[in-house]
């Protein structure tokens, strides 16, 4: 147990006294007591005062800071202006003697070229008065061909509409004027039957889940754009495409559990009928069940493709993980695993590879570069070289074996460097192992091999990027909606947001994908594998050559 210090009451006229006698090298018994007394309050007035600077520097960039956390801007702000060595951005850099592509501008004049509109209806357009065959009208003695340019002449012209449109057929009506009898004009061909589309249900969960726009807020603007959609109805919409599409978010968690790198970490997320049971486990003082709700993201990379899943409930990261875990087939390896140091990220039961993210790591050093500038520009420095250094394998396609070489010769002699620096600060006493900069220390040093996975495993990664800027849909979310209102509710949601994201992952239109679920479905549910974001135009491709043959 901590022994409780003892407190000594002294009056401003006995410290005076104290000074005095200190001056003419007259101390007395006890006065070496009341100055190690004083000095240990100045040291903790010190700690305090640093930890509540570091505090107050971190909600100032909650509020109003930083836009980035790049080693230029953190160590410009720290220090007023960047130092004589500091390389500037335009500048081409070099880390042991490889160079980092240098970033060019654009060509152009920035704008979006006509191949960028690829979900606009394509109409093709003849000359008026000529067509190939003709006589050139400048000279007769020419023949007309078509000129097949390699950047065709297209002219946009772009329309505003609600994102629910739709058509008003009235039927004309005729009726005998003997026997009374009433015949109704039938539908024109290709109408459908139904009044809702498939792609009314696409669009909504594109909406809500993709882009974070409330079931409510699309009501009004349909409201306003004379088309209703009431709330209630687009969530009944969602639903019933949901008994159509799940089998795709079902087989993206079958192959996703194969992946060889896997992503995760969670966030905190609202649930109504979860809030309601919290209210009846807080009444009973003996009941220890969890009340937490935390909405779970993990990025699985397969053989090159990157795979999204969402999990809401009361399940923590690992728990989660474990649970996609439970598909991977028996004869793979265990997967490497990257996640921040919560001890709630590991699974329970299935070994992986563990890495820790470099990026927390680092940003506890950004948030005192305030308070330890010259400290923190050591550190941030050398971390920022082995962020180029996987920028150069990155732009160089390196295979993984060619990006852990790399690493080995590049990298890590620089984190050895910064081991043998942090080493000799805490043993040195450079700095109180209880502050900002002592618990940046101690972080990283307890994680160390975690962190460092890069420098042995081929394809280990650098940090948890990725997966934070996947949760950012869950949060997105989270601030426009509020909550979900039911755990099924919840489960759909996280199904949209598993494909709409792997979608994106993928570079694939997912308004088109999910059209595409909705009108095979019964294709969808015999053979799931052949309908992923990244195979399922090969299926529409050959059903279109079937139909045209």
């Amino acid at each position: 147990m901590k022994a409780e210090e003892q407190t000594i009451e002294v009056s401003p006229e006995e410290l005076q006294a104290l000074v005095d006698r200190a001056e003419q090298g007259k101390l007395k018994e006890g006065d070496a007591q009341l100055i190690g007394a004083i000095v240990k309050l100045i040291i903790g007035l010190h700690s305090e005062l640093l930890e509540k600077n570091t505090s107050i520097t971190r909600l100032k960039k909650i509020l109003f800071g930083s836009t980035s956390e790049k080693t230029v801007k953190v160590l410009t702000d720290a220090e007023g202006e960047p130092k004589a060595d500091e390389t500037t951005k335009d500048e081409e850099q070099t880390v042991g003697g490889q160079k980092e592509p240098k970033k060019e501008k654009p060509k152009g004049h920035g704008k979006n070229g006509s191949d960028k509109y690829t979900g606009v209806e394509k109409i093709r357009v003849d000359h008026a008065q000529l067509k190939p065959g003709d006589r050139c009208p400048v000279c007769p003695k020419g023949i007309l061909y078509e000129f097949r340019r390699k950047h065709p002449v297209v002219k946009l012209r772009l329309i505003g509409t609600a994102p629910v449109q739709g058509k008003a057929y009235e039927l004309q009506s005729l009726r005998c004027n003997l026997c009374q009898k009433v015949f109704t004009a039938a539908m024109p061909e290709g109408s459908g039957d139904e009044k809702y589309d498939g792609s009314v249900g696409s669009i909504i969960a594109v909406l809500k889940y993709g882009s974070g726009f409330p079931f409510y807020r699309l009501e009004k603007l349909q409201q306003n754009a004379g088309v209703p959609l009431p709330d209630a109805t687009q969530w009944d919409i969602v639903e019933q495409m949901d008994r159509l599409t799940y089998r795709a978010a079902d087989e993206l968690v079958r192959q996703g559990a194969q992946g060889t790198l896997v992503h995760n970490d969670d966030t905190v997320m609202k649930v109504l009928e979860l809030m309601e049971e919290n209210k009846a486990i807080r009444q009973e003082p003996n009941n220890k069940s969890r009340t937490g709700m935390f909405t779970t993201g993990i990025i699985s990379v397969v053989d090159g493709r990157r795979i999204a899943l969402f999990y809401t409930g009361r399940n923590h990261a690992g728990e989660n993980l474990g649970l996609v875990l439970l598909h991977r087939d028996p004869d793979r390896g265990p997967p490497i695993q990257m996640c921040d140091g919560l001890s709630q990220n590991i699974p329970d039961g299935f070994a992986t590879m563990l890495a820790n993210c470099m990026a927390h790591a680092r940003r506890n050093f950004v948030d005192v570069a305030e308070i330890f500038p010259d400290e923190c520009r050591f550190v941030l420095e050398i971390l920022r070289d082995v962020y180029k250094n996987d920028a150069i394998a990155k732009a160089q396609e390196m295979f993984d074996d060619q990006r852990l070489r790399l690493h080995q010769r590049q990298s890590g002699p620089l984190m050895l460097k910064l081991k043998n620096w942090i080493d000799e600060q805490i043993q040195e006493k450079m700095v109180e192992p209880n502050s900002s900069m002592g618990q940046a220390f101690t972080y990283m040093l307890k994680r160390w091999e975690k962190l460092t996975l890069f420098l042995r495993i081929p394809g280990a990664p650098l940090d948890n990027n990725i997966c934070e800027a996947a949760l950012k849909r869950t949060i997105m979310l989270r601030k426009n909606s509020l909550f979900y209102r039911t755990l099924h509710g919840a489960h759909v949601g996280d199904r949209y947001m598993s494909i709409i994201h792997t979608c994106y992952l993928s570079g694939v239109n997912a308004f088109e994908y999910l059209n595409a679920l909705v009108e095979h479905s019964q294709q969808l549910s015999e053979s799931p594998q052949l309908w992923m974001p990244w195979n399922y135009h090969e299926q529409l491709d050959d059903r279109a050559n079937e139909y045209t043959a």
